[in-house]
């Protein structure tokens, strides 16, 4: 299973460090297209139930065809530990990682089968853009200061009594300056796709 955590995409409350650049609204729909983005690579990945689980109900999510629930808590690391103790053994990602892929999914998947307690994808913003546990132990998010540098190191600490593996660093989209790497990422998936119909042409 699969859990995508996602904020509404309220203009004025969804990428607020963007709004420079785009504009409410325009930080809002880029949020809107992060998220789907994240859903369709849960999707692709095929690894069974997809939920999305968000801040509050908005009609957005109605669009995405998957299932809704309401995130738990009163912070990041209590709606996670909520999240995954009901649901032992999923993969929970974010929306701000549009490098993450349905293949880092699977291998998360097959790290876990392979008998690993945890695995990690670390951002390069010392955050993390995908947890996954095989039993779901509280301490690993109490008490965490997130949304800062440190939360990726401080969680591997957290992890030193655990058999746990990392994933390759991808990097998010949270500040102005990540928006040209955003337009690459675009461009080479322009490309692939260029070049897989020209192949089936052939």
């Amino acid at each position: 299973m699969i859990i995508v955590f996602a904020k509404a995409p309220v203009p004025g409350a969804a990428k607020t460090r963007l709004v420079p650049a785009l504009g409410e609204w325009g930080a809002a729909r880029l949020h809107a297209r992060l998220v789907r983005h994240a859903v369709r690579s849960a999707l692709a990945a095929r690894l069974g139930r997809v939920e999305l689980h968000g801040t509050r109900r908005h009609s957005f999510f109605k669009s995405l065809r998957v299932p809704f629930r309401l995130q738990r808590g009163n912070d990041l690391g209590e709606r996670m530990c909520y999240a995954l103790s009901r649901n032992p053994g999923a993969i929970l990602i974010g929306t701000d990682c549009p490098e993450l892929t349905a293949a880092d999914l699977r291998y998360a998947r097959r790290l876990l089968q392979a008998g690993y307690d945890a695995v990690l994808a670390p951002a390069e913003d010392g955050g993390y853009a995908l947890i996954a546990l095989r039993h779901v132990a509280p301490e690993i998010f109490r008490n965490m200061r997130w949304g800062t540098s440190s939360v990726y190191g401080e969680t591997v600490k957290r992890l030193k009594r655990y058999r746990w593996r990392a994933l390759r660093t991808v990097w998010d989209v949270d500040r102005p300056e990540d928006l040209p790497r955003l337009s690459e990422l675009r461009l080479r998936s322009l490309r692939s796709a260029s070049a897989g119909r020209r192949g089936v042409r052939r």
